[in-house]
């Protein structure tokens, strides 16, 4: 059984459910019981990052949830074959795919509009940035709540890209990697990400307090 718990809002959160037992089952062999345990051991300490990056890219508690618990159901299905990368990487490309079939289904559901936009993104030449940039600043000076909103307006390809970077701290090779796209690509949107939460963020500072 898949267990975990983080700190949102104030609350805490169990991930705990139905999909999660049946993705650690009662074992009927050693080597079933010594997978569960190198699977429990590699992919849980993850669990809080998984359940962050899905609720930023479904925006809903509740599908976030169905996110990682299929998510973990599928990596510990090919969990045999896994050879590498990182055990992180490696979740948040099965979450991604996870996160596209969900995004599917609201887009043939009539209720169930997504708001994306088609990918756009304008060349962009590469750079050596610093790990200090305002958008990191502006992530410690502002609420929790503010930064999720402004975060959560940004369309899907943008908000991926910004939130694997700058609260997973992951490597442009990685995020490519993860959503299979060139390194240009991603710097590409992550610049187009950062300009537009920074005209968002500038935008609520000048609003009335």
């Amino acid at each position: 059984m898949m267990s975990g718990r983080r700190i949102e809002a104030g609350r805490t959160y169990t991930f705990s459910a139905k999909a999660g037992q049946e993705a650690m089952p009662v074992t009927t062999s050693d080597n079933d019981a010594d997978k569960a345990r190198r699977f429990r051991d590699a992919a849980l300490p993850h669990l809080d990052d998984v359940y962050t990056l899905a609720r930023h890219l479904l925006r809903d508690a509740t599908d976030a949830e169905d996110a990682v618990q299929e998510c973990y159901l599928r990596a510990l299905k090919h969990f045999d074959s896994y050879r590498g990368p990182a055990m992180k990487p490696w979740l948040f490309a099965i979450l991604r795919n996870v996160c596209r079939a969900e995004f599917a289904r609201r887009a043939s559901s009539p209720t169930g509009a997504v708001n994306d936009v088609a990918d756009s993104e304008e060349q962009t030449p590469l750079w050596h940035e610093a790990e200090e940039t305002p958008e990191t600043q502006m992530l410690r000076r502002r609420d929790a709540s503010t930064i999720q909103q402004l975060v959560t307006a940004l369309a899907e390809p943008f908000r991926e890209t910004f939130v694997l970077r700058e609260i997973h701290n992951l490597s442009y090779r990685e995020i490519a990697d993860i959503v299979a796209a060139p390194v240009g690509t991603v710097m590409s949107r992550l610049a187009r990400a950062r300009s537009m939460l920074r005209s968002a963020w500038m935008a609520a500072e000048e609003q009335p307090k």
